[in-house]
């Protein structure tokens, strides 16, 4: 359990700032892995709700989670290891992920409510407004110890980040 150096496939996942893109991107580059931005894969429809400030409910996330599912599973059967971002707040979407890839392993990058909204506040050019950080912060259901995932402090450096995980075997 939580072995990120066995693990078919690794989803960083955490609330709306917390460094999942720039986090996944480097991990991928520096395991030579399959990149997967989980953003991408949203409808446009759900992309102008959070737009207009409206949190996704469980059915809207559906979708979207099977369609990242996807492209983990097609990657891990093309003989890849992939990283995926994906948010992950809760217990069942990251269950309804692991079905698609039975093993992978979540690196949650866990981070405080202030620093989520000041990272989402400053960003330019992203569909998901700070207004939506506390539905994100009400949604998360941290991953609990019958879990495989790895808890990391989502306030590090990326390269701080991704070398603990390289470290651990990654």
């Amino acid at each position: 359990m939580n072995d990120l150096q066995t693990a078919p496939a690794i989803v960083v996942m955490g609330v709306a700032g917390c460094g999942k893109t720039a986090v996944g991107e480097a991990l991928a580059k520096a395991l030579s892995a399959d990149f997967i931005e989980g953003d991408r894969l949203h409808p446009p429809e759900n992309v102008a709700r959070m737009a207009r400030g409206e949190p996704l409910t469980d059915a809207l996330r559906a979708g979207w989670l099977d369609a990242i599912g996807e492209n983990i599973a097609a990657s891990v059967a093309g003989g890849r290891k992939p990283v995926a971002a994906c948010s992950a707040l809760k217990r069942s979407y990251r269950d309804r992920l692991s079905r698609f890839c039975p093993g992978m392993v979540f690196l949650y990058l866990k981070i405080d409510r202030e620093t989520a909204w000041r990272r989402v506040a400053n960003r330019k050019g992203h569909f998901m407004p700070a207004s939506l950080v506390d539905s994100q912060f009400a949604t998360l259901e941290e991953p609990a110890a019958d879990e495989q995932a790895v808890t990391v402090d989502g306030t590090r450096s990326v390269a701080a980040i991704v070398k603990e995980v390289v470290d651990r075997g990654g």
